[in-house]
């Protein structure tokens, strides 16, 4: 499982909403401005997060978007699966095999994939908003930045022996 751009992206946006939902609607531009992230990007990105309950938008002056539940109750996997508008990997149909009698080391592979597929998605699960929120520290480099790039790392280029599990002292 590879965690593609836009999910980086939306998870660090949806970060930057946490961090300052006591400041009411935030505007995209703003967003944008202090992520360096297109705001034609991030409209792209909010529309799928709308539309999965995610966010909630108020229009006018002083509008912009803000969380629609709990930091608590929205999970990286939330966000991460919100815009990349698929389903969660425990939902998907199990490949089909490139022939009718696959061999043993097609299955063998196919079912270590299928596992690190799911371990990944129980980790992102695993993984709220608020746990982010908490990491990060008063310098402004947030240790979340550190651990989800990490994460994404881990899911990038797996290791063989290595575990996918992180520390997270809350």
């Amino acid at each position: 499982m590879q965690i593609a751009t836009q999910g980086r992206v939306a998870v660090i946006a949806m970060l930057d909403l946490a961090l300052r939902a006591e400041q009411g609607p935030i505007a995209l531009a703003t967003i944008g401005a202090r992520q360096k992230i297109s705001l034609t990007y991030l409209e792209s990105l909010f529309a799928r997060l709308r539309r999965r309950g995610l966010v909630r938008s108020t229009r006018g002056p002083g509008g912009g978007y803000g969380l629609a539940c709990s930091a608590v109750d929205i999970t990286v996997a939330d966000i991460v699966y919100a815009v990349d508008e698929s389903k969660p990997p425990g939902a998907r149909a199990a490949p089909e095999p490139s022939s009718a009698n696959p061999s043993a080391g097609q299955r063998i592979a196919s079912d270590w994939c299928a596992d690190l597929e799911r371990e990944m998605a129980q980790f992102l699960a695993s993984v709220s908003l608020h746990d982010l929120v908490l990491q990060q520290d008063p310098a402004g480099q947030g240790a979340a930045d550190r651990h989800f790039a990490g994460a994404a790392q881990a899911a990038d280029a797996p290791r063989g022996g290595e575990s996918l599990s992180a520390d997270r002292s809350k």
